[in-house]
């Protein structure tokens, strides 16, 4: 039997085999009841998500229609390319790349004793999403868990090591993710569903702050953000132009920098760059990830109601 070398998504409702989700399918149209049925080229529905249950058994990880009033939220943005590709632009994706299928990642949202989270600015070399604010995450390893992948993802790009015995984590919903993440910047190249796990830690940021050792290579900022901030940074939704009331949040965010040493050195940067929103079209800018947002929204429903 061949080895295992990359976890991908298995999708299956009303009790059929699982089957492999395909790169150019729209796991959320399939669940939302909205996939076309030829070339697995999904339609323009105005439901961006579905309710889902998932599991992991035998290195696949299984998404099965939640529920009603159960399983956790699987959504995407409204201009994902993967919804609105067409059969003509499907055709012109390289066949190696849709061979991939949909990768899984697992990002952690490391909540301080004093209700911060931990964001980290990708490394502008990274080839995905660079320069981009995210929670510390990466791809799921064959044989992992979904918690054994976070928790070896935030060591490996922060430093910090958890003992699994000594968090509690919760699935907060998944990401349906695409890069590039929109049409306008070129056909897509990558597909994953994205875990958002919450995790609390028994320290303060301040404490936490102390053991960060960001690896450069992959890291090149580190901000721990309160709710004051996280709630203008879900108010910038990607996609709309509605202005962001920022209340009396001060105009620059403290933030520690990552030398090309992995030093820490403290900064600050413009608070516009927390509301900034993806572009229609040209380069990207610095900003916090959508899907991050979409996380973000949800961590602070687990404030609003701490039994969740």
């Amino acid at each position: 039997m061949d080895k295992v070398r990359r976890i991908l998504v298995y999708v299956c409702k009303d009790r059929a085999a699982p089957q492999r989700a395909q790169f150019v399918q729209s796991v959320t149209d399939y669940f939302s009841g909205e996939e076309k049925e030829e070339a697995h080229v999904s339609c323009s529905p105005e439901k961006e998500e579905a309710r889902v249950s998932c599991s992991l058994e035998k290195n696949q990880f299984l998404l099965y229609r939640g529920d009603e009033g159960r399983g956790v939220r699987l959504k995407r943005p409204p201009f994902c390319p993967i919804k609105h590709l067409s059969v003509t632009e499907a055709a012109l994706i390289p066949l190696d790349v849709k061979q991939r299928g949909v990768d899984v990642g697992v990002a952690i949202l490391l909540q301080s004793a004093n209700q911060r989270v931990l964001l980290t600015r990708r490394a502008k070399e990274l080839r995905i999403f660079p320069n981009v604010w995210v929670p510390p995450g990466g791809h799921l390893e064959p044989d992992e868990t979904l918690l054994e992948a976070g928790l070896r993802e935030l060591e490996e790009e922060t430093g910090l090591k958890l003992e699994p015995d000594k968090v509690s984590p919760t699935v907060l919903g998944l990401w349906e993710s695409a890069y590039p993440p929109m049409l306008s910047r070129g056909l897509p190249q990558r597909h994953h569903i994205v875990v958002y796990m919450l995790l609390h830690s028994s320290l303060t940021h301040l404490q936490l702050q102390a053991s960060l050792r960001p690896a450069p290579t992959e890291v090149s900022a580190c901000l721990w953000a309160d709710a004051r901030l996280v709630r203008a940074i879900v108010l910038a939704v990607d996609g709309e132009d509605a202005e962001v009331q920022l209340g009396d949040l001060p105009s620059s965010i403290s933030v520690s920098q990552v030398s090309t040493e992995g030093a820490l050195d403290d900064s600050s940067l413009p608070l516009a760059v927390f509301v900034s929103r993806a572009p229609d079209s040209g380069p990207d800018v610095e900003r916090v990830s959508t899907g991050t947002k979409f996380a973000l929204d949800l961590w602070l429903r687990t404030l609003e109601t701490p039994d969740l």
